[in-house]
């Protein structure tokens, strides 16, 4: 079964439109996804970005998709059976409803740091941008946020030191970048300042927690998230679990050192490195020294 036969396979059961998210825990629910030839680490967001761009681009797309927030997805033939009264509005009125920021982009920190761990098996790490030198740094050498994945968690022993022993690094970086929202009115600047402070890690993301759904802003972040390798994620802070990888990172093998080296004269991202160093060598992960990961009934009720 491919993502797509997939997706409509629980779009027909269901008989409503769904997020890409909402119908990956449907499927595993049901059992679905041992259907599919899929052995990468964040197939919800394979899924997902697989069915954006069919119902985008594909004029005989069986999918098309919502304008709500956060998007969802239905099928064509169905559309008269099913009711998308509360999920067609358009997107001016929507974006209208939420003009106004109840959250500073400092509070959406919490909310990666549990969708990087519980859908990217990503341990994170703040930096404080406070602590560094402008002046030795430049405006946007920090990433807001770094994280880890370790692959000695879901690794047998003997497959990760036999890759140890080959010389495949068992770790990778992620770097991340937040804004409360990205629209044509702050999209270069963010994108470019990702590219400035991100670019360094094996994958680099551009968090938001509100994307504008305008067709041709969505091109031109595509275009440019080709360009560059960089992934984008929208954050929903009503319900975390249904946080999506909008675009896929472009996976970097070598990590850009020089970088590094003047990152880690920040003492954030160097207490990061550290730790990091310490849990590859002790075969085991110190989590006290991450993020702090909330509780799901925590983040819905603030």
């Amino acid at each position: 079964m491919t993502f797509l036969e997939l997706a409509e396979r629980i779009l027909i059961e269901e008989k409503k439109p769904l997020t890409a998210i909402e119908i990956w825990n449907i499927a595993t629910k049901k059992g679905y996804e041992k259907q599919l030839n899929s052995q990468g680490k964040t197939p919800w967001a394979t899924l997902g970005a697989q069915i954006y761009v069919s119902s985008k681009d594909d004029s005989k797309s069986i999918f098309a998709k919502t304008d709500s927030r956060p998007k969802k997805f239905y099928l064509k033939s169905m559309a008269s059976q099913i009711d998308l009264e509360d999920t067609t509005l358009p997107e001016d009125i929507i974006v209208n409803k939420k003009k106004k920021f109840e959250y500073l982009e400092k509070d959406l920190h919490r909310y990666l740091s549990y969708f990087a761990y519980y859908h990217l098996n990503c341990y994170t790490k703040t930096i404080n941008h406070n602590i560094s030198s402008k002046k030795e740094f430049g405006e946007w050498i920090h990433p807001d946020m770094v994280g880890c994945y370790f692959r000695m968690e879901d690794w047998k022993k003997e497959v990760y030191d036999f890759s140890n022993s080959i010389g495949v690094r068992g770790i990778v970086i992620y770097s991340f970048e937040l804004k409360r929202e990205l629209s044509f009115s702050n999209l270069r600047e963010s994108f470019f300042q990702c590219v400035s402070n991100s670019s360094w890690a094996n994958e680099s993301y551009l968090v938001a927690s509100r994307i504008s759904e305008n067709d041709d802003f969505m091109e031109e972040l595509s275009r440019l998230s080709t360009s560059f390798g960089i992934g984008i994620i929208e954050l929903n802070i009503d319900d975390p679990d249904s946080s999506e990888i909008v675009i896929p990172a472009k996976y970097k093998q070598d990590l850009d050192f020089e970088t590094i080296n003047k990152l880690a004269m920040n003492s954030d991202f160097k207490d990061f490195i550290e730790t990091v160093k310490i849990d590859l060598t002790s075969k085991k992960i110190h989590k006290k020294e991450y993020d702090f990961v909330d509780k799901i009934e925590n983040l819905k009720s603030k």
